[in-house]
């Protein structure tokens, strides 16, 4: 018989819902919100409002689009952490609603392990053991995957993410929410000639928010001799800052690698799907003779597949939870 399994993601502005059968996708529909566009920045409670609204059409359409019926489901997963707690609770009590009124099991997701495992949604599919970068908005983490469900997470930013020092350059740029897809376009049409310090932390930790700040006087310090500054140059800053942001998260990785021994390396997360990132990890892995896994932009971004993945491989090992489970803001991998 076949495993079916609907799969809710609500951990932040994306409402995203998923059907996979017998660890085959069959359909991942997302509902973005523009509204954050408005305040740089998402704000939670227009977030939590937007997946009130958006989570009974996107659930409707992954089922319809996977062409089954929901009394063919056996199972909902759905994010349970870490993300903003409004956003969240539309997700979970929606889940335990629809699970109670088919009387099927529920599996809890983490998020960042959704992440990891979003690279077997297709193939080709990392063989195990194989290291994984995950960075977004929230995260940065070089985590060791032993198994599918097995994670040990080797290093962590201990401070800022690199989404959000992408986010928060932007914002100093004038640049529209989110800024990471922006700047990514402008560095291609400049060049890396500014210099930015590379912070100096823990072997296998990250840590941005020196980089924020050093962008930052940077910025004002240029801004006070040509008011013109950011005009004239924002190619050339863009270059600047996602090269220097780029070059503090291969170079970790690397040393991972070697560290480890693990020549399967991918990444996963927002910012993976930063072209440079992408780039820089091909060109890395060919110069050391590494096998690369880089997903499709689809699978990056907060998206229903990856809990759907995460959520089959729960089913199997039978790991439910039942209607007394709550959300979680933090849940570390």
């Amino acid at each position: 018989m076949s495993v079916i399994i609907l799969a809710i993601e609500s951990s932040c502005d994306d409402t995203s819902a998923a059907v996979i059968q017998d660890g085959v996708i069959l359909s991942n529909c997302i509902a973005n919100q523009e509204i954050h566009k408005l305040y740089g920045g998402v704000v939670p409670e227009a977030a939590s409002r937007a997946h009130q609204i958006n989570i009974v059409p996107v659930v409707d359409a992954a089922i319809q689009k996977a062409g089954i019926k929901k009394e063919e489901l056996s199972a909902v997963a759905f994010t349970r952490g870490p993300g903003l707690i409004g956003s969240l609770l539309v997700g979970v009590s929606f889940a335990k609603s629809f699970a109670m009124s088919l009387d099927i099991p529920m599996i809890e997701v983490n998020h960042m392990q959704a992440h990891i495992l979003a690279h077997y949604a297709e193939d080709p599919k990392p063989p195990l053991p194989f290291l994984c970068l995950t960075v977004s908005g929230g995260h940065t983490q070089i985590v060791k995957v032993t198994d599918h469900l097995e994670m040990e997470l080797l290093g962590s930013t201990i401070d800022d993410a690199a989404g959000e020092a992408f986010d928060k350059t932007g914002k100093l740029l004038g640049l529209d929410y989110p800024a990471g897809p922006l700047i990514d376009k402008y560095a291609k049409l400049g060049k890396p000639v500014f210099e930015f310090t590379e912070p100096k932390v823990g072997e296998l930790d990250f840590s941005f928010s020196g980089l924020k700040t050093a962008i930052l006087y940077f910025l004002r310090r240029n801004i006070k001799e040509n008011p013109n500054f950011i005009e004239e140059n924002l190619n050339d800053i863009c270059a600047s800052v996602q090269a220097r942001i780029v070059s503090i998260l291969l170079k970790k990785f690397k040393v991972a690698a070697q560290k480890t021994g693990i020549q399967h390396l991918a990444i996963a997360g927002g910012v993976s799907a930063n072209s440079a990132l992408r780039s820089g990890l091909e060109e890395m892995g060919k110069e050391m003779g590494w096998e690369t896994y880089i997903p499709r932009f689809e699978y990056c971004t907060d998206n229903a597949a990856m809990i759907a993945v995460t959520g089959y491989f729960k089913y199997l090992k039978k790991e439910f939870v039942g209607q007394d489970v709550i959300p979680v803001a933090r849940w570390s991998i």
